[in-house]
């Protein structure tokens, strides 16, 4: 499984990217006009919407503050946009909906979205950052490790995500929960015999008397999303993408959360 931004493919796509962003990088403006062209829900903010807990990719620290991957990804296009940051929490739905950025509620959707043909039709998706399969989490001595071994059981999964289709198209019983959260939670209880989750966000939880039974590859990527048809902010993303793709700050920031280096080989 490779956890990987896909840099030559940015690369190949960043031509038209960079030549249509000049740089509101720098800027002293904190305003649309500041940004090339680019449209914010509040001038001089890049607002994401996100859906917390998901670590590493956004959780709560110690202070109350959403960090994660995706934030700083998303504090990298800030900057080099010339604004601010703003991160919202609202449900992981009204996120691979569509709803936040229709409704003008944020700028840019994070949230370890899962790039699909039905989420598509919704929103436009930046260039994949990173690579994910789907994890199966069980109390630690546990013998469920495999799709078979899951029949009559209770899966946990969480609403409108990919986990959740995955199991379903297996067959399997699900539960449904609003976060990965209230899942482990289940788990814990025993609501539930297993959750099942992308497979980077199950490793915290091992500490927790979980165990990472299982991954079941599916090829899924990471994207971040904007309104259909907001193609300056678009370009801006997918330029920062690039960027740090190039200047070793991806490297950085997945080396951070993931708690290895992007593998490459």
């Amino acid at each position: 499984m490779r956890h990987l931004l896909p840099t030559t493919a940015l690369v190949a796509a960043a031509a038209l990217a960079l030549g249509a962003c000049s740089g509101g990088l720098g800027s002293d403006e904190a305003s649309p006009a500041a940004t090339d062209g680019v449209a914010l829900v509040e001038p001089g903010t890049l607002t994401v919407c996100t859906n917390p807990p998901f670590e590493p990719f956004e959780y709560e620290d110690e202070s109350g503050e959403i960090v994660g991957l995706d934030m700083d990804i998303a504090r990298e296009v800030a900057e080099d946009l010339g604004v601010e940051l703003a991160v919202k929490v609202t449900p992981f739905d009204t996120i691979q909906s569509g709803t936040d950025l229709d409704t003008g509620t944020c700028d840019i959707v994070a949230s370890g979205l899962t790039i699909t043909e039905e989420r598509q039709a919704k929103f436009d998706f930046s260039d994949p950052y990173f690579d994910a399969d789907q994890g199966l989490l069980v109390p630690a001595g546990s013998d469920l490790s495999t799709v078979e071994s899951l029949a009559d059981k209770r899966v946990g999964v969480q609403l409108a995500t990919t986990g959740e289709t995955w199991a379903t198209e297996e067959g399997l019983e699900t539960v449904q929960f609003e976060d990965l959260g209230l899942q482990v939670q289940a788990l814990t209880t025993g609501q539930v015999d297993a959750v099942v989750n992308d497979i980077a966000v199950l490793g915290p939880w091992i500490d927790e008397g979980f165990e990472v039974a299982a991954t079941f590859p599916t090829g899924e990527q990471y994207g971040l999303g904007v309104k259909k048809g907001n193609t300056a902010l678009l370009e801006e993303i997918n330029s920062t993408l690039v960027r740090i793709a190039g200047d070793g700050t991806y490297e950085e920031i997945y080396t951070t959360h993931i708690g290895t280096a992007p593998d490459e080989g």
